[in-house]
């Protein structure tokens, strides 16, 4: 029988973290999300998709329950040309991409290690195995969370925590209606040519869609996944591999 589990959601309100809650509460575990806007949230919570929800800033967070599987999904993503990207935007990128997802971390694995058993997952990217271009400060940023994943991965390797990243290609979610939207405006394409554009990389031709990812999180969320610890698992189309 499935143990029920205590599973923390980032970015819980939308898109692909929407997505995992909804298919860790299938899994029959409890489900808090968290976010920083109250209405997805509670939206979230009345569809079924969560427990609980709770207001804040992974870059700042407030007091988290404590918990057995993270799934941090909060992150932002800016384009602009190299030299238009200024210090503010790597600021935001990385804040949100690698420092809240070390301060979300920080604080719930001290249960994590003391029970010996927790699963930390971060939704990462394709950019953080490869580079895009007009995308330098998202994609720096990344990168710098699949390091933080793989180093910290070595530190808790015998202490019963698996750390891995899930890597999704251009996935059908509000951020990337937000970057078809900026493509329309700059270049004066439709929006299925900048669909098409986005899609392009993938070599199935198509968009991810957000629970394909949530499966992959669910299965590094499982018990069956207790020997893959510290890898970037691509939900890519075969994009990276």
């Amino acid at each position: 029988m499935l143990m029920q589990r205590t599973v923390f959601v980032t970015g819980g309100g939308t898109g692909i973290g929407l997505a995992c809650a909804h298919a860790l509460k299938a899994a029959g575990h409890r489900v808090v999300v968290m976010g920083r806007r109250e209405a997805p949230l509670a939206e979230a919570v009345a569809a079924g998709a969560a427990d609980e929800w709770l207001l804040g800033d992974v870059a700042a967070p407030p007091a988290l329950p404590g918990c057995d599987i993270l799934v941090n999904a909060a992150g932002i993503a800016e384009s602009a040309a190299f030299m238009k990207t200024d210090a503010a935007m790597f600021q935001r990128a990385f804040t949100t991409n690698v420092l809240g997802a070390a301060l979300v971390t920080q604080a719930v694995l001290p249960r994590m290690l003391a029970q010996g058993w927790g699963r930390v997952i971060h939704v990462a990217s394709t950019a953080a195995l490869k580079g895009y271009a007009y995308t330098t400060a998202y994609t720096a940023s990344k990168h710098a969370l699949l390091g933080l994943v793989r180093s910290l991965a070595q530190e808790v390797a015998a202490k019963g925590v698996t750390v891995n990243a899930v890597c999704p290609g251009f996935t059908e979610t509000p951020i990337l209606a937000e970057s078809i939207a900026r493509i329309m405006a700059r270049t004066g394409r439709t929006e299925a040519e900048a669909r098409a554009e986005l899609a392009r990389p993938n070599p199935q031709g198509r968009l991810v869609q957000p629970g394909e990812v949530a499966a992959a999180v669910a299965f590094l969320a499982s018990e069956a996944a207790g020997a893959v610890h510290g890898v970037a698992f691509p939900v890519a189309g075969g994009e990276v591999g």
